[in-house]
Parts: C-alpha cells; structure tokens; sequence
C-alpha cells in the first residue's frame, strides 16, 4: 500500500499506514503473537508531529524516517499489534502544533504521539497531552516542565549539549573569553542557556557585550555578518553555538569566510549534522562538538540500525534525530507489548514507566524519573575527512547527563 503524502499546509494531517518491507532486527525485543492472535489485536495509531517544509524540513523528515526504519523492521507492527502512523504538520509557530495535536487526538485518535523538532511546541500541546491522558514520546528537544506526567523524550532536554560541551570548552580557552550565539526561538534558547550557566558557574568569562548569548531571528538569518562583526569587536578567544538545519550551514560557511575564521568554533553537535556537512564543506573541518549519538559508535545495536538505515536510505548517514526517533517507536513497541491485548494509551503510558534500561545505538540508557527524558552518555565529536567526504568522529566521552 502507498503512504499517502502529508498535505503542504499548516496545521494539515495525512493519514499513513504502514506496510512491512523488511525482516526484523529485535533491538528492543517485544511480546510475540501468533497467527490467529495477531488478526484480533486493534490497530495501534500513532501520531507524528513534525515540520513538512521549509528549513527545517530535512530533521522533520529524519523523524518520519527514523520511526519508519523501525516500523518497517517489526513488520509493521508495535507490540504486536499492526501500527498505523498519522503525520500531521508541526509548522514553527506552536500555535499550529497545537492545531495538528487536537486533530490527532480529537478525529484520528490516536493512542500516542511523538515526534516535535521545536521544544515550545512540546509546552504547547502539553494541555491537549494530559487533558486525553495520551502519551507523547518526543524524538528532539524540549525545555523543563514541571508536569511530565504523559511527557517523555528519547533523545535529549534541550539544555544538555550546552552543558555537556562547557567544561571541555572551559578546559580549551583557559582563561579566555568565549562568545556564544544561537537562533531565536525556544530550543536555542535552551541550548544557548545549558552552556552559559555551566561555563560561567566554571568560572568561564563570555565576550558577548551584554553578558548573555545573542540570538539571531528565527526560522532563517541569511547574513550572519552584523554578529561576526561584534564577535570580532569583543575581543572574543573562541566561539560556542548552536544552529540547526540551513542556519548552521549558513553560519559555518560565513564565519570561515570571516576576520574571525582564526577563531576556535565549538557548537552542538546540530551544527555539523551530516545532512549539513556537504554544503558546509571544508569550513567545517576541525569544529568540536557534543551529542548523544554518533554512527561510527561499536556497539551491535548501532551496527545493526546503521546497516539497516543504510540499505533503506542509501547515502543518507543516520543522526541523532533519526536514532531518537527509531527508539521512540522502540519505547512504543515494548509498552504496547506490556500494556494488554487491547491497550488505552493510558495502559500504554504507565508501561512507558516501567520498562527500566533500554538497548539503543546509542548504548544502554534509560528514562529518569523526574524529567522523563534520558539517563545517557555524551559524546565529543570532530569534523574529520574520511577519505573526499567529512564526518563527525568520536573522541571521547563527554558526561553521563540525566537523572
């Protein structure tokens, strides 16, 4: 059966059912079903919230494809159960998160979410989330919140890369003087703040004329020149970022062609995601930076998810995102499994809370219970040339952040 194609305008929904198209790798390993079974089970529908279009349409794609990878492997199917996944367009006002999440789970009804590139989207649906007790499985980012009673996100909070990255950052510059931009909406201020607290509670000194990050307009700066300019003015030793998608390519590429390109550039490890590394080219050679996720990393279950991705997606490198996601539908798959034949996402919710220490591409991890989000290890990566092409290579760890 064809996926239909989700529709080009906010707030739209498009309906996907998903069909089996390859034999399984259990990384997660979920209940079995026979035959006579498995054709009395409900079908599962899962939500998927992610940006259609626009520059933040290639980590919205790496979200649909990463919880794809993993449906496709499991037969199509979430603990047992056959899983139908519904799209519905994020945008990049959380006012039409919100529009999709009430369509979701008002007409299509699904029995969880996932999905959600900008964390204030994530605080934005959170009413509609505990008002229907369905849970939402985020596959990025997002902010502190106080109730995260039906919140749970398999890659990161939005402040870690920053704080995983300061101390390493602090070490480097010594008694220099860092300067530290990011993009204008909730996530980069997020990840701007994790690294200034931590750097500064270090005894790191910021170049930023006004004592706090600079951010720059939100969803696309096209001349970054204006804040190269004032980094080359404060005197800065080195400089800390985060960018996402076409603003980290557009930043890299001007600061290499700056009076400041002499400068150390450390950033999150978004900046130098694959899909940005072609284009950024030889100006993103060297950069240091933070994640949680690496492909080159030797373990069996990264092994097996970077074979599987690359023979579904052939020249695509698999990111962090794309494993979020992947352990999203995990996270799904085994709660289902657990949560009874036929589960309410309120079942499939207080299962989420029990399923203890998971096996990922990213290494053994598990949900803390205060935040719901990550107990993990951070990793410090370089931009390095493997042969013509560039890639992010692991050079140690960072932290255990979480909990």
């Amino acid at each position: 059966m064809t996926a239909a194609r989700p529709a080009r305008r906010a707030g739209s929904v498009a309906r996907r059912l998903v069909a089996a198209s390859l034999a399984g790798v259990l990384a997660f390993g979920v209940a079995g079903c026979d035959g006579d079974s498995a054709a009395e089970l409900q079908t599962i529908r899962i939500g998927m919230l992610t940006v259609l279009e626009g520059s933040l349409q290639a980590p919205g794609s790496e979200l649909r494809d990463g919880f794809q990878l993993y449906l496709d492997m499991h037969g199509g199917r979430l603990g047992g159960h056959p899983a139908e996944m519904v799209v519905g367009d994020e945008g990049y006002d959380p006012k039409v998160a919100v529009e999709s999440a009430t369509k979701l789970l008002e007409q299509e009804k699904v029995s969880a979410i996932t999905g959600i590139i900008n964390g204030g989207s994530v605080a934005a649906i959170q009413p509609l989330i505990n008002e229907h007790k369905v849970p939402f499985i985020g596959g990025l980012g997002r902010p502190a919140l106080t109730d995260v009673t039906y919140v749970w996100h398999t890659n990161l909070i939005s402040v870690e890369p920053g704080v995983a990255m300061a101390p390493f950052v602090k070490q480097q510059v010594k008694r220099g003087k860092v300067y530290a931009i990011g993009p204008d909406f909730q996530s980069g201020r997020d990840e701007l703040r994790g690294f200034v607290e931590t750097f500064t509670e270090l005894g790191g000194r910021l170049a930023n004329p006004t004592g706090d990050a600079v951010f720059s307009p939100f969803p696309v700066t096209e001349d970054f020149g204006p804040y190269l300019k004032e980094i080359a003015e404060s005197g800065a030793d080195a400089i800390y970022c985060f960018f996402d998608a076409q603003n980290a390519i557009t930043f890299v590429k001007q600061y290499a062609a700056s009076e400041v390109s002499h400068l150390p550039l450390y950033a999150a490890g978004f900046v130098t995601e694959p899909a940005s590394l072609p284009e950024q080219g030889d100006a993103a050679e060297g950069i240091y930076n933070g994640l949680n996720y690496s492909p080159d990393l030797d373990n069996a279950a990264n092994r097996e998810f970077v074979a599987a991705w690359n023979a579904a997606y052939p020249g695509r490198v698999p990111t962090s995102v794309v494993m979020a996601s992947y352990d999203a539908a995990a996270v799904l798959d085994r709660a289902i499994a657990a949560a009874g034949t036929n589960p309410s996402p309120e079942a499939i919710n207080t299962a989420i809370g029990g399923l203890g220490q998971l096996n990922s591409p990213r290494g053994p991890w598990q949900f803390a219970k205060s935040t719901h989000a990550p107990i993990q290890k951070w990793y410090l990566r370089q931009v390095r040339r493997d042969g013509r092409a560039l890639t992010n290579v692991v050079v140690s760890e960072l932290a255990t952040l979480g909990g």
